[in-house]
Protein backbone atom coordinates (compact mmCIF):
# COMPACT_ATOMS: atom_id res chain seq x y z
CA UNK A 1 0.00 0.00 0.00
CA UNK A 2 1.42 3.63 -0.67
CA UNK A 3 1.50 5.45 2.52
CA UNK A 4 2.63 9.10 2.83
CA UNK A 5 4.80 10.19 5.76
CA UNK A 6 4.70 13.96 6.91
CA UNK A 7 7.56 14.72 8.95
CA UNK A 8 8.68 17.31 11.37
CA UNK A 9 11.90 18.24 9.74
CA UNK A 10 14.46 20.99 12.30
CA UNK A 11 17.93 21.65 12.78
CA UNK A 12 18.65 24.85 15.56
CA UNK A 13 22.02 24.79 14.10
CA UNK A 14 20.55 25.95 10.41
CA UNK A 15 16.54 26.46 10.75
CA UNK A 16 14.42 29.54 12.00
CA UNK A 17 11.68 27.72 12.16
CA UNK A 18 10.46 23.74 11.64
CA UNK A 19 9.27 23.08 8.42
CA UNK A 20 6.87 19.42 7.36
CA UNK A 21 8.60 17.43 4.59
CA UNK A 22 5.88 14.23 2.75
CA UNK A 23 7.76 11.07 1.87
CA UNK A 24 5.25 8.79 -0.10
CA UNK A 25 6.23 5.20 -0.52
CA UNK A 26 4.98 1.69 -0.41
CA UNK A 27 4.75 -0.25 2.17
CA UNK A 28 2.91 -3.55 4.06
CA UNK A 29 0.55 -3.35 6.78
CA UNK A 30 2.82 -5.57 8.62
CA UNK A 31 5.94 -3.37 8.30
CA UNK A 32 6.96 -1.78 11.34
CA UNK A 33 7.51 2.35 11.34
CA UNK A 34 10.71 2.35 12.25
CA UNK A 35 11.92 0.35 9.19
CA UNK A 36 10.24 2.94 7.15
CA UNK A 37 11.60 5.61 9.11
CA UNK A 38 15.19 3.86 8.20
CA UNK A 39 14.51 3.49 4.48
CA UNK A 40 14.00 7.16 4.09
CA UNK A 41 17.04 7.99 6.19
CA UNK A 42 19.60 5.44 4.01
CA UNK A 43 17.93 6.05 0.85
CA UNK A 44 15.47 8.62 0.47
CA UNK A 45 16.99 11.20 2.55
CA UNK A 46 20.26 10.57 4.60
CA UNK A 47 19.69 14.06 6.62
CA UNK A 48 16.97 12.63 8.44
CA UNK A 49 17.78 12.60 11.90
CA UNK A 50 16.61 9.72 13.87
CA UNK A 51 17.29 7.23 17.07
CA UNK A 52 17.25 4.16 17.20
CA UNK A 53 19.04 1.60 18.78
CA UNK A 54 17.59 -2.48 20.29
CA UNK A 55 14.54 -2.07 17.64
CA UNK A 56 12.40 -4.36 20.02
CA UNK A 57 10.70 -2.49 21.92
CA UNK A 58 13.14 -2.37 25.20
CA UNK A 59 15.36 0.12 25.06
CA UNK A 60 12.84 3.26 24.23
CA UNK A 61 15.29 5.05 22.25
CA UNK A 62 12.91 5.61 19.29
CA UNK A 63 9.77 7.02 20.69
CA UNK A 64 8.51 9.75 19.25
CA UNK A 65 4.66 11.34 18.50
CA UNK A 66 2.75 9.14 15.47
CA UNK A 67 -0.11 10.59 14.53
CA UNK A 68 -0.61 12.63 18.12
CA UNK A 69 0.26 9.87 19.22
CA UNK A 70 3.13 9.01 22.02
CA UNK A 71 4.97 5.54 20.28
CA UNK A 72 7.87 3.44 19.80
CA UNK A 73 8.55 3.35 16.29
CA UNK A 74 9.92 -0.11 16.45
CA UNK A 75 5.99 -1.47 18.31
CA UNK A 76 4.57 0.92 15.15
CA UNK A 77 3.14 -1.01 12.70
CA UNK A 78 1.90 0.46 9.32
CA UNK A 79 -1.89 -0.82 9.93
CA UNK A 80 -1.47 0.46 13.46
CA UNK A 81 -1.64 3.93 12.03
CA UNK A 82 -2.59 3.86 8.15
CA UNK A 83 -5.91 2.56 7.67
CA UNK A 84 -6.26 3.03 4.01
CA UNK A 85 -4.38 3.77 1.11
CA UNK A 86 -2.66 6.67 0.96
CA UNK A 87 -2.89 7.36 4.60
CA UNK A 88 -0.71 10.29 5.76
CA UNK A 89 1.41 9.07 8.91
CA UNK A 90 1.79 12.38 11.15
CA UNK A 91 5.35 11.98 12.62
CA UNK A 92 7.03 14.47 15.03
CA UNK A 93 9.75 14.39 17.88
CA UNK A 94 8.93 14.25 21.91
CA UNK A 95 7.18 17.19 23.29
CA UNK A 96 8.07 18.97 26.51
CA UNK A 97 11.94 18.16 25.68
CA UNK A 98 14.31 20.06 22.62
CA UNK A 99 14.65 19.12 19.82
CA UNK A 100 18.53 18.33 18.59
CA UNK A 101 17.95 17.41 14.64
CA UNK A 102 14.24 16.65 13.33
CA UNK A 103 13.37 13.42 15.35
CA UNK A 104 16.21 13.41 17.61
CA UNK A 105 15.48 15.32 21.15
CA UNK A 106 17.89 16.20 23.79
CA UNK A 107 17.35 13.67 26.68
CA UNK A 108 19.22 15.65 29.18
CA UNK A 109 15.90 17.34 31.02
CA UNK A 110 14.43 14.16 31.33
CA UNK A 111 17.20 12.37 32.91
CA UNK A 112 18.25 15.28 35.32
CA UNK A 113 14.63 14.63 36.67
CA UNK A 114 14.93 10.91 36.89
CA UNK A 115 18.36 11.85 38.68
CA UNK A 116 16.75 13.97 41.46
CA UNK A 117 14.64 10.85 42.96
CA UNK A 118 17.86 9.17 43.53
CA UNK A 119 16.71 5.97 41.64
CA UNK A 120 18.78 2.92 43.11
CA UNK A 121 18.14 0.21 45.24
CA UNK A 122 19.67 1.79 49.34
CA UNK A 123 19.77 -0.37 51.98
CA UNK A 124 22.69 0.30 54.61
CA UNK A 125 21.70 -2.61 57.08
CA UNK A 126 23.66 -5.63 57.20
CA UNK A 127 22.58 -8.70 54.91
CA UNK A 128 21.25 -11.53 56.86
CA UNK A 129 22.18 -14.76 55.26
CA UNK A 130 23.28 -14.40 52.04
CA UNK A 131 21.02 -12.08 50.55
CA UNK A 132 17.87 -10.36 50.78
CA UNK A 133 14.65 -12.02 50.18
CA UNK A 134 10.96 -11.36 49.23
CA UNK A 135 7.54 -13.25 49.38
CA UNK A 136 6.19 -12.99 45.81
CA UNK A 137 3.07 -10.99 47.19
CA UNK A 138 6.32 -8.35 48.43
CA UNK A 139 7.69 -8.76 44.78
CA UNK A 140 4.34 -8.34 43.05
CA UNK A 141 3.80 -5.12 44.64
CA UNK A 142 7.16 -3.48 42.35
CA UNK A 143 6.51 -5.36 39.07
CA UNK A 144 4.42 -3.37 37.12
CA UNK A 145 7.14 -0.16 37.96
CA UNK A 146 10.29 -2.30 37.06
CA UNK A 147 8.97 -2.41 33.25
CA UNK A 148 9.83 1.22 32.63
CA UNK A 149 12.34 1.64 29.79
CA UNK A 150 12.80 5.58 30.08
CA UNK A 151 11.58 6.10 26.73
CA UNK A 152 10.30 9.40 28.28
CA UNK A 153 6.90 9.16 26.35
CA UNK A 154 4.84 9.82 29.35
CA UNK A 155 7.01 12.67 30.32
CA UNK A 156 5.90 13.93 26.44
CA UNK A 157 2.39 13.39 26.55
CA UNK A 158 2.07 15.22 30.37
CA UNK A 159 -0.07 17.82 29.97
CA UNK A 160 1.12 19.56 33.27
CA UNK A 161 4.25 19.64 31.79
CA UNK A 162 2.76 20.63 28.92
CA UNK A 163 0.31 23.34 29.93
CA UNK A 164 1.49 24.23 33.44
CA UNK A 165 4.80 23.31 34.84
CA UNK A 166 7.68 22.26 32.94
CA UNK A 167 9.72 21.91 36.16
CA UNK A 168 7.30 18.92 37.31
CA UNK A 169 9.61 16.14 37.34
CA UNK A 170 7.74 14.30 35.17
CA UNK A 171 5.70 10.66 35.93
CA UNK A 172 8.85 8.37 34.75
CA UNK A 173 10.87 9.72 37.58
CA UNK A 174 8.06 9.20 40.05
CA UNK A 175 7.62 5.65 38.71
CA UNK A 176 11.05 4.96 39.46
CA UNK A 177 10.73 6.23 42.86
CA UNK A 178 8.01 3.91 43.73
CA UNK A 179 9.32 0.64 42.03
CA UNK A 180 11.93 1.29 45.07
CA UNK A 181 10.01 3.13 47.83
CA UNK A 182 7.51 0.00 47.25
CA UNK A 183 10.46 -2.50 47.68
CA UNK A 184 9.85 -4.31 50.54
CA UNK A 185 13.89 -4.25 50.87
CA UNK A 186 14.42 -0.83 50.52
CA UNK A 187 15.28 1.80 52.63
CA UNK A 188 15.59 4.87 50.36
CA UNK A 189 12.47 6.42 51.00
CA UNK A 190 13.51 9.71 53.49
CA UNK A 191 16.49 10.12 50.95
CA UNK A 192 13.83 10.59 47.96
CA UNK A 193 11.18 12.37 49.67
CA UNK A 194 12.87 15.99 48.91
CA UNK A 195 12.58 15.80 45.72
CA UNK A 196 9.39 13.77 45.44
CA UNK A 197 7.57 15.88 48.55
CA UNK A 198 7.97 19.56 46.57
CA UNK A 199 6.01 21.52 44.61
CA UNK A 200 7.17 20.05 41.64
CA UNK A 201 7.52 17.42 42.79
CA UNK A 202 4.29 14.65 42.82
CA UNK A 203 1.68 16.99 43.58
CA UNK A 204 1.39 18.72 40.12
CA UNK A 205 0.23 15.74 38.84
CA UNK A 206 -4.07 15.79 37.88
CA UNK A 207 -4.46 12.69 37.46
CA UNK A 208 -5.26 13.30 33.82
CA UNK A 209 -3.66 9.85 32.68
CA UNK A 210 -2.02 10.63 29.24
CA UNK A 211 1.01 8.89 30.51
CA UNK A 212 -0.84 6.00 31.53
CA UNK A 213 -2.39 5.75 27.61
CA UNK A 214 0.86 6.52 26.13
CA UNK A 215 2.74 3.81 28.36
CA UNK A 216 4.49 1.23 25.61
CA UNK A 217 5.03 -1.03 28.93
CA UNK A 218 1.63 -1.04 29.78
CA UNK A 219 2.40 0.24 33.47
CA UNK A 220 -0.20 1.78 35.53
CA UNK A 221 1.73 5.23 35.82
CA UNK A 222 -0.99 7.20 36.77
CA UNK A 223 -1.85 4.35 39.81
CA UNK A 224 1.83 4.85 40.79
CA UNK A 225 1.96 8.47 41.09
CA UNK A 226 -1.11 8.68 43.66
CA UNK A 227 0.34 5.83 45.17
CA UNK A 228 3.26 7.65 46.01
CA UNK A 229 1.05 10.66 47.18
CA UNK A 230 -0.63 8.65 49.50
CA UNK A 231 2.53 7.45 50.98
CA UNK A 232 3.77 10.75 51.50
CA UNK A 233 0.68 11.69 52.87
CA UNK A 234 0.75 9.05 55.55
CA UNK A 235 4.57 10.01 56.63
CA UNK A 236 3.25 13.08 57.15
CA UNK A 237 0.21 12.43 58.92
CA UNK A 238 3.09 10.37 61.07
CA UNK A 239 5.11 13.48 62.19
CA UNK A 240 1.58 15.62 62.01
CA UNK A 241 2.81 17.49 59.01
CA UNK A 242 1.18 19.18 56.14
CA UNK A 243 2.26 18.22 52.63
CA UNK A 244 3.56 21.85 50.89
CA UNK A 245 1.51 23.86 48.69
CA UNK A 246 2.14 22.87 44.82
CA UNK A 247 1.47 26.66 44.26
Amino acid sequence: MKIILEIRRFNPEKDRDPSWQKFELDALPNDRLLDVLLHVSRVLDPTLGLRKSCGHGICGSDAMVINGKERLACKTLIKDVAEREAAAIRIEPLKTVPVEKDLMVDQSPFFAHYRKIKPYFSNPEPVAGKERLQTPAERSRIDDATKCILCAACYSACPVRQEKNAAFVGPAAIVQAARFNEDSRDRGFADRLPALDDPDGVWPCESRFECTRVCPRGIKVTWLINLTKKRIGEYRKSRQEEKPDPK
